[in-house]
């Protein structure tokens, strides 16, 4: 099987949760939650302090990179209430029919498993709808938590990259692990 670019944004359904496609009502959940310095330092990408116009920027650009097959992007909301805890998504390399995980969860939703049951419906979406042949994710050597994550859905961890970004003026070490299709349990 073979990489299959998805027709339309998915949204997939948990016990827990639902993964749908972010709309711009989201802005101020996003601002808030991914505003936490937490969240912040132990992410690569999620700027401190997290200003007006930014999650509404960078939702934006969600469609174009999904019609380009190169990212699936969910807003992550929980079943009952519809409130946004975080969000998860892949960042497709479709030459290599493979994908790199990404994710945060908000401060108030951590250690709940929502993370975790999240990634694991991203990964059965990745390998057994879009044809996917391997996905890694990688997270800050500091955040054993979201390693704690990967090991719980079946990412074998393969190394640690050295000084392998720079936050906030410090050198950080990187840990990347990955799950090939032929080893995902549902």
């Amino acid at each position: 099987m073979t990489y299959t670019k998805p027709k339309e944004r998915p949204t997939i359904e948990t016990e827990r949760l639902i993964l749908r496609p972010f709309c711009l009502t989201d802005a101020p959940a996003v601002q808030k939650l991914a505003g936490d310095i937490e969240i912040a330092r132990n992410t690569n990408a999620i700027p401190h302090p997290y200003e007006d116009g930014m999650a509404e920027e960078w939702i934006g650009t969600h469609q174009a990179k999904f019609e380009e097959g190169k990212l699936v992007n969910f807003a992550n909301v929980l079943r009952e209430t519809g409130q946004l805890i975080g969000a998860i998504g892949l960042v497709v390399a479709i030459e290599d029919d493979r994908a790199e995980l990404g994710y945060w969860v908000g401060k108030p939703y951590w250690n709940s498993g929502y993370c975790t049951e999240a990634a694991r419906a991203v990964l059965d979406y990745g390998f057994n709808v879009m044809g996917l042949n391997l996905i890694n994710a990688h997270h800050m050597s500091r955040n054993a938590t979201s390693g704690k994550v990967m090991q719980k859905i079946g990412m074998k961890h393969i190394a640690t990259l050295p000084q392998w970004i720079k936050k906030w003026g410090e050198f950080v070490d990187l840990e990347l692990c990955v799950i090939m299709k032929s080893d995902f349990k549902r």
